[in-house]
Order: structure tokens, then sequence, then C-alpha cells
């Protein structure tokens, strides 16, 4: 999980992942001291990332809490803070894993356009091709949705949802900063340190394990000799 989260530190909107080690056990015909651990995850890191200045009209920021909706590869509704959006030749609006942006009611899809804005409540304005600075019309919304953390769970896909995998409701007050990214909230020094610390300590244990070896063999010689 560390190592997942610093290969992410420069991912856009990424959230870190938390785990802890759970000691259990070893089943069957062993001594009951032997016990096994393994590491599992216990959630998302939901604190804000900074903020990075990119000055692209299809770049947008969740301003605190909140999140874009897309569809996913299964056609159903996720939620993602990474706004660094682009369109493709057909006018659909998609992230940067080529996942469509919900909007109004679906995948939000643009006409040829001039200029485009986005407000920060998430409204959608285009200039069409061929009119002036003053013909500036509305043609969509991004869903902005702000669902209670603790109901989140990420997919795979790095991808959030709801638990029960209702549809959450647009949320009016979540906002929107245009020209902007939000960047991962992973600390690279502090997951470094965890992944080198996990590193030396298993190394240590591989190492009390041989000792533990040698001494048994040099106990077993012992009693030969007797």
């Amino acid at each position: 999980s560390d190592a997942h989260n610093l290969a992410n530190v420069d991912t856009i909107g990424f959230k870190g992942d938390l785990q802890r080690a759970s000691a259990f056990a070893v089943r069957g015909d062993v001594l009951p001291t032997r016990v096994m651990t393994q590491s599992e995850g216990i959630g998302s890191d939901f604190t804000h990332g900074a903020l990075i200045t990119s000055d692209r009209d299809l770049d947008v920021a969740i301003q605190g809490d909140g999140w874009l909706v897309v569809q996913d590869a299964n056609g159903q509704e996720a939620f993602t803070r990474s706004g660094e959006l682009m369109i493709d030749a057909n006018g659909m609006v998609l992230t940067r894993d080529f996942l469509p942006v919900v909007g109004n009611s679906g995948p939000v899809s643009l006409p040829p356009y001039e200029q485009l804005e986005i407000g920060v409540d998430g409204v959608i304005s285009v200039r069409a091709l061929g009119q002036g600075p003053e013909s500036l019309s509305e043609v969509n919304r991004l869903k902005l949705v702000n669902p209670d953390v603790r109901q989140l769970i990420k997919g795979e896909d790095g991808l959030f949802r709801r638990r029960d995998g209702a549809v959450e409701a647009a949320d009016a007050n979540v906002h929107v900063v245009k020209g902007a990214l939000e960047n991962s909230n992973v600390n690279a020094v502090a997951s470094m340190l965890q992944v080198l610390s996990s590193a030396r300590q298993f190394e240590l244990n591989v190492q009390m394990m041989s000792k533990a070896e040698e001494m048994d063999r040099a106990s077993a010689q012992l009693l030969q000799l007797n």
C-alpha cells in the first residue's frame, strides 16, 4: 500500500490508501506461538491535496469537499477528484482516463465551439462557431456531489463509489476552481520512510529466523555429543 501510494505521488486527484498489519495463528500441526501477518487496506485518506495552477480551460479542481461524477467502464456512476478533462472528436467530455464526465442528464457532450467557460458552480458555457463574443450560452453543467466519505469505498480502478451502490444526488454547494488541478495527497517523504522501514523490519526478521535456525542446529549437535 505504501509502495502504491508512493507510485501515485504525482497522480492528479489521487487519495492515499490506509493500511494496517494483522496477525493470525498458523493452522495445522505447529506450535501455538507460530503466527503469520498480513497487511490489509482499511480505507482512504480523504484530506485534500494542494491545488496546482494549470491555466487550461478544461482543467477543474474541486474547491473543498466534493467530487466530480464519471461513468466507469460498466456505465455506472463513480466519483473522482481528478479534473484533468479533455474533449474527444465527438464532443464528449472525458477524464484523462477516457471516462465520460457526467452532467445534467448523463455524459456531457458539447457542440463545436470557439470559446468555453466553466463556472464555479460547474456550469459549462460555450460560444458556438461563428458567433460573436457576446453569445456565450449555457450548454450543460457538471454533476458535482458531496457524499459522506464514510459511505465511500475505493475500487481497483481508483474511483470511489457509495458502499450501498446508490446514485448520489447533485449538490449545488460543491464548487470548482477553473484552470487548476488537485495534486495527490500522498506525502512522498513519509511514504518513502515507511517503505524503507518495512523493508528493514523484514530484513531483521529474516536475520532473526536465520540465527534461531543456527542455534537449533548447534543445540542438536551438543545433544549428539552427549
